[in-house]
């Protein structure tokens, strides 16, 4: 797996994969706004004629496109080239994070929102719940579905088949793991999470200055990939103002009891993942496994280069071995800001972007994301690429079929921010402190529920 100076920053990486707050926003206007605007998705979703299309296609236009991507001029050429008359103007308005802040700024203010935006996976919901992103179904693209991992389409797309956004990149999430340090106290690679935490027990008493792996107590991104893993339902949300919030159900509890039980044992880290003393203690083997996902291969190997050769990598242990089944963590998409003045061109900018053959392949082989194409996924140019870092392995061969088992039902809360907050403030305590981590995800549900119904939201549990 190859590695370029396009590759971000390690503080960049971070913030553009984590799932962290968004700072409060409140949701109530919005929810009364939107409850008389039932018909909008449907009336919305009107074919525009192959005519229109052309038209505006040729028309001297200007979009503009927020994304932090790097170096994304390229993959843009490609998109001018062949459509002369539109021209792209690239800000990076923020990763992730303060870049939502600032477009929830420029849609109220009714100003300065961005023609296209770049938004992760589990941001959609709480943009949708606005009526701030424009569907693109209208514009064909419902006719890429087939071309993208099935439960990446499932991430993009409404409850009424709207098509909110085209996937750029994801993050089924395995498991890194030091060869080394495995075969110096004979430990298998675990197939189950009971061969898991076994491992972790040998593990720290043959060495106590080494731990199976961290479970970070501020990384409620991982804690999620978790939870879908385990086939866990944490929010359904049915039209604009009903959701489902189960983030303390059976799936739930079993992961508290585990990661909880495994902390308090002491025998798995706890630390902030992606800090100074988080990248020292992988340089320095604390760690032999990391719980990443399909981005994380080619992070580790510009953040942890004294171990390059030791690390390999293999699915996640799994809850039921005859049902292998993965989570996702990290990804992103390009949507159209509903507001915008040229719907035509920032839709088929969005589907081109991320569809064409060798803007996707671009994306894999200048910016190393991990593909959401099945085209891309299946190309032995790509899946074929053996890491000198993880000893010859394939390791995008490994991510690609880890892919396949990633469940496609999993859905995200239009309050994300919140989510994520409560999360660090009770069940990121709870592994940080080695208390009650059960009784920490019942005092999330509680503040979720609360928060929730005070926006607006009528909450079933």
């Amino acid at each position: 797996m190859r590695r370029s100076s396009s590759i971000p920053s390690p503080s960049q990486m971070s913030r553009r994969l984590f799932l962290t707050a968004a700072g409060a926003v409140s949701l109530g206007a919005a929810l009364s706004a939107c409850s008389g605007d039932s018909g909008s998705s449907s009336a919305a979703a009107k074919p525009v004629g192959q005519a229109d299309i052309d038209k505006a296609m040729k028309t001297p236009t200007q979009l503009t496109f927020w994304t932090w991507v790097p170096n994304i001029a390229k993959e843009i050429a490609l998109f001018e080239k062949k459509y002369p008359a539109i021209k792209v103007k690239v800000v990076n308005a923020g990763q992730g994070t303060p870049q939502y802040t600032k477009l929830r700024t420029a849609l109220k203010a009714g100003s300065g929102a961005p023609d296209m935006v770049q938004i992760e996976y589990q941001a959609i919901p709480t943009f949708t719940i606005t009526d701030s992103l424009l569907d693109l179904r209208p514009y064909g693209a419902s006719a890429l579905k087939g071309r993208f991992v099935d439960w990446t389409w499932g991430q993009v797309s409404g409850s009424d088949g709207e098509v909110w956004a085209i996937p750029q990149d994801t993050g089924p999430m395995g498991m890194l793991y030091r060869q080394d340090i495995f075969d110096k106290h004979g430990i298998d690679v675990p197939k189950t999470w009971d061969e898991f935490a076994e491992a972790a027990r040998k593990l720290h008493k043959a060495d106590p200055d080494v731990y199976l792996t961290n479970l970070a107590a501020n990384q409620v991104a991982a804690w999620h990939g978790l939870l879908w893993q385990a086939g866990a339902k944490p929010y359904v949300t049915s039209g604009k103002s009903d959701i489902t919030i189960s983030v303390d159900d059976a799936a739930s509890k079993k992961l508290g009891e585990y990661w909880g039980g495994l902390a308090k044992e002491g025998v798995i880290g706890v630390e902030p993942d992606f800090t100074d003393s988080w990248y020292t203690a992988l340089n320095k083997g604390k760690y032999a496994t990391w719980i990443t996902a399909a981005w994380g291969p080619v992070f580790l190997s510009g953040s942890a280069k004294a171990t390059a050769g030791k690390w390999r990598a293999a699915p996640l242990p799994q809850w039921d071995a005859s049902k292998p089944s993965s989570g996702n963590w990290g990804g992103s998409t390009t949507a159209v800001i509903r507001s915008t003045k040229n719907p035509i061109a920032a839709a088929m900018f969005a589907q081109f972007l991320n569809s064409d053959p060798a803007s996707a392949k671009m994306f894999a082989t200048e910016q190393f994301f991990f593909p959401a194409t099945k085209a891309l996924l299946t190309d032995t140019s790509f899946v074929s690429d053996a890491s000198a870092f993880y000893g010859g392995q394939k390791v995008n061969q490994v991510f690609a079929d880890i892919g396949e088992t990633v469940n496609s039902s999993f859905q995200w809360p239009p309050f994300l921010d919140q989510a994520a907050t409560d999360w660090t403030e009770t069940v990121g305590t709870s592994l940080a402190d080695k208390s009650d981590t059960v009784a920490a995800l019942g005092t999330w549900q509680q503040r979720l529920t609360t928060y929730a119904e005070k926006q607006g939201f009528t909450v079933r549990t």
